[in-house]
């Protein structure tokens, strides 16, 4: 492995909000041998996956949206309204995805604002402490069994490049740069899945009557139980995969313990409303 491929591979990560400096540049881009020519002509194409840390804002609005209106919705179906189990369901959806969405706003500014933080200290620890630097630049690159010449020169180049604050925050704090609009993608990535998930149980509740709503119960269990097990199995195949028998069982459980997470929110919710309207009975 020469110098110049490893400043190449370096060249990979995302520079904090500077360019790279031209001889750095020059390096990283310097023609190799026929061999290796040939084999790094091809550029990488750029990936068009979502990004991993939406999918996940996306899978706990639509977590939670698909467990607490749903507790919600069948514990007041207790009282055999559907006027009470509509109005406090969409007031719940709206509440709730407006109260979700500012959480995910705040985490992420604040996930922006101890970036900044961090950065700002690694700055100064460049220019206070050059020493200390040049040890966590060498423990960097310890577990690749580099040798010590070449580790040498890469904490020489480094330890006088603007690019340091850079590197370190790549490869020692391992903290991608958030984006600008990170809060905002979050709040509403969050919000949006948060009242898709929570409208599925209520929507039996407005094609019946106005004193159906153990009918609408009805068919809202059922259509949370397939909602809730194409969640879970489409959740856990994300992660695991589609394809192979052992991801399919996976997906399987997935599926099934989001029903059984879900079924017994519910449940705890129509026992908790029966046991109030016992107590409010045996009162009068």
């Amino acid at each position: 492995m020469s110098f110049s491929s490893i400043k190449g591979l370096l060249s990979n990560y995302s520079p904090v909000s500077e360019e790279f400096p031209a001889d750095l540049e020059k390096d990283a881009h310097a023609p190799l041998n026929d061999g290796e020519a040939s084999g790094s002509a091809a550029k990488p194409k750029e990936s068009k996956i979502i990004d991993g840390r939406t999918v996940s804002d996306a899978i706990i609005g639509l977590s939670d949206g698909m467990t607490v209106p749903f507790a919600l919705t069948a514990g007041l179906s207790a009282l055999g309204d559907t006027k009470v189990v509509v109005f406090g369901g969409l007031a719940e959806l709206i509440a709730g995805a407006i109260s979700m969405g500012l959480g995910g706003y705040l985490g992420a500014k604040s996930e922006e604002q101890s970036y900044r933080a961090t950065l700002k200290e690694t700055e100064n620890e460049t220019i206070k402490n050059p020493s200390s630097v040049t040890e966590t630049i060498s423990d960097i690159f310890a577990p690749y069994e580099i040798p010590s010449e070449l580790v040498a020169q890469l904490t020489t180049h480094l330890s006088s490049s603007p690019m340091l604050p850079s590197f370190l925050m790549n490869f020692h704090h391992t903290l991608p740069e958030p984006s600008d609009s990170r809060a905002v993608i979050c709040a509403l990535t969050i919000a949006l899945g948060y009242f898709i998930g929570g409208f599925v149980p209520l929507l039996p509740y407005f094609f019946v009557g106005p004193n159906d709503a153990f009918l609408a119960l009805r068919w809202s269990i059922a259509t949370m139980i397939v909602a809730l097990f194409l969640f879970g199995y489409g959740k856990t195949c994300f992660v695991s995969g589609w394809k192979g028998s052992r991801n399919i069982r996976r997906g399987l459980i997935g599926g099934l313990q989001m029903v059984l997470v879900g079924g017994i929110a519910a449940g705890s919710a129509m026992g908790l409303v029966k046991g109030f309207q016992l107590l409010a009975s045996d009162g009068q």
